[in-house]
């Protein structure tokens, strides 16, 4: 007996897919009720006017975050630079139906309502334009990473510009952070470069 071949066969996802899911015609308060119901870290939602993308982030995607993360951290703490970061907070505003969660996000200085700098790393692209929920919210900056490299837009009016440098952090040296934010020992490469600023 043959068994036969599934007309849809299911296909098991590996550690570095990212898995999308866009729903549309979503209320904000449907959106509100499934972000704070689902409680889990790997899960980010971005809505934007009825539209709704649930992501699940890919192992690669984590690490590379993750590392740039400490790496700016790091390097904050080096030079004395006040530093107060968000992580993966949910930012969201009724006025505009939009919300999301960055990879990571920051403040310069302390605390603030909504951080200076929101960081996304790239390793697939969405249905939803991350660039205009983070305008609606009022994000100064978003740091770009993709392909080993970092692109710094700036809000500017109601658009972002690509600018070559962060003006919220204009000390940090991302060609030099992108280096060692795709070395594979974190741990070297974190030395490496704290070595680097001391030196």
């Amino acid at each position: 007996m043959v068994a036969a071949t599934p007309l849809y066969p299911v296909r098991g996802s590996t550690p570095d897919e990212e898995q999308r899911v866009l729903l549309q015609g979503v209320s904000w308060a449907t959106y509100v009720m499934l972000r704070d119901s689902i409680d889990s870290p790997g899960i980010r939602m971005t809505y934007l006017t009825g539209k709704l993308e649930i992501m699940s982030p890919s192992r690669a995607h984590e690490v590379e975050k993750k590392q740039i993360a400490r790496l700016l951290e790091l390097f904050c703490l080096e030079r004395d630079i006040p530093l107060f970061g968000y992580g993966c907070t949910t930012f969201r505003k009724e006025e505009g139906a939009r919300g999301l969660e960055a990879d990571e996000c920051y403040a310069r200085g302390g605390d603030k309502p909504i951080p200076d700098i929101a960081l996304e790393v790239i390793k697939s692209h969405g249905s939803i334009d991350k660039l205009e929920v983070y305008r609606g919210l009022g994000i100064g900056e978003v740091w770009l990473f993709e392909d080993g490299e970092f692109r710094v837009l700036e809000l500017q009016g109601s658009a972002y510009t690509s600018v070559g440098a962060s003006r919220v952090l204009p000390e940090v040296p991302l060609v030099r952070m992108a280096c060692y934010a795709v070395r594979e020992d974190q741990h070297q490469a974190l030395r490496d470069f704290r070595d680097e600023l001391r030196g």
